[in-house]
């Protein structure tokens, strides 16, 4: 079967691997229908997975897929069925698991394409537990967006930060894959959204797509003109994944009490943090990374009804992928890039 591995650092090879055996009693073998790009990969092909990880590597950690065998366990699960693939090997045991909470996992087996073999391969066994169920009216490319892009927003914007309808959001870098999500999740429950973004062109997709007001933070101070909007109040919620480049300029657009949710830092990982404006103007932080099982499937359900979808840059060929992680690392993109298999 052909399959994409990192072979050294920003080298990317089409490989022809021997394909996997039948599924164990609790695994599903799922055929590959479409891997989503994510900053994560971008990490991983820049060399930026730390610890635990050997290559050569299989890359890919969001996708979906068919399932075309089963384990002689698996109950709940067909061949046939169309399934988005968990994004982590959790434990399914510590307390964290046990309670739902999956991306706090207390021994985790790592991050598919990350510290282990990913998705971006044309067949793939998996424990029965991770791959979850694709509603009806949700093709392969559309769910290949749950797991990580629209499951990571649904976790930071509602078990963390708790947007509520009628509050206003400040969604940094709207043009992300993250970003176009968040837009649309944010607008759904009635919030108002501010979004920042790299250009003219891409603030005019951010309005289209239902933001209220887009500043290309190329042109103008983000925070000063957030404050203009909200009649110097500030915002409810920041939605960062930014990092160095926006933290103090979003920590600044928060009004008295407001909530910061982040779960990236793609501009640098250190950041100063001004202490007396944190605990003067009752700032509160929340660290978000990834997502519960429940939060894929929420996503799913939102994608099923039609109230949030996908906004698709480029579809690729397996063979052009590195294409898409290039543009993704220059921000050449207004939402995801995929690959079809």
């Amino acid at each position: 079967m052909r399959a994409l591995q990192l072979q050294a650092e920003q080298d990317i090879r089409i490989v022809h691997l021997d394909p996997p055996p039948p599924p164990g009693e609790d695994e599903v073998q799922v055929r590959i229908r479409a891997v989503a790009l994510n900053h994560i990969d971008v990490w991983g092909w820049r060399g930026m997975a730390f610890a635990r990880r050997k290559l050569p590597i299989t890359i890919g950690v969001e996708a979906a897929g068919e399932i075309v065998a089963t384990g002689s366990g698996v109950k709940r699960l067909g061949a046939g069925q169309l399934v988005a693939l968990y994004g982590a090997e959790t434990c399914n045991t510590c307390v964290a698991c046990r309670a739902g909470k999956d991306n706090l996992c207390e021994d985790v087996g790592g991050i598919h394409g990350f510290h282990i073999d990913g998705f971006a391969q044309e067949l793939v066994n998996m424990p029965a537990r991770l791959a979850i169920p694709v509603p009806d009216g949700v093709d392969a490319v559309t769910a290949a967006c749950a797991p990580v892009t629209f499951g990571t927003v649904e976790h930071m914007l509602f078990d963390n930060a708790k947007l509520e309808r009628g509050e206003t959001i400040l969604i940094q870098a709207g043009g992300s894959g993250i970003g176009t999500a968040a837009i649309q999740m944010a607008k759904a429950v009635g919030a108002s959204v501010i979004t920042t973004v790299g250009s003219d062109e891409k603030a005019q997709k951010a309005l289209e797509l239902g933001a209220d007001h887009a500043i290309n933070y190329r042109e103008d101070r983000f925070e000063g003109v957030v404050r203009k909007l909200t009649n110097k109040k500030g915002v409810d919620v920041v939605f960062e994944h930014v990092g160095a480049d926006t933290w103090a300029g979003s920590l600044f657009s928060l009004r008295k009490g407001g909530r910061l949710v982040t779960c990236g830092s793609t501009t640098g990982v250190t950041a100063e943090t001004n202490l007396y404006q944190l605990f003067q103007q009752q700032l509160r932080l929340f660290g978000s990374f990834g997502c519960s099982k429940r939060n894929v499937s929420d996503a799913l359900e939102k994608l099923a009804a039609g109230t949030i979808k996908p906004v698709i840059d480029t579809v690729l060929e397996l063979d052009d992928l590195e294409t898409g992680l290039k543009r993704l690392r220059d921000r050449q993109v207004f939402g995801k890039f995929l690959v079809t298999l």
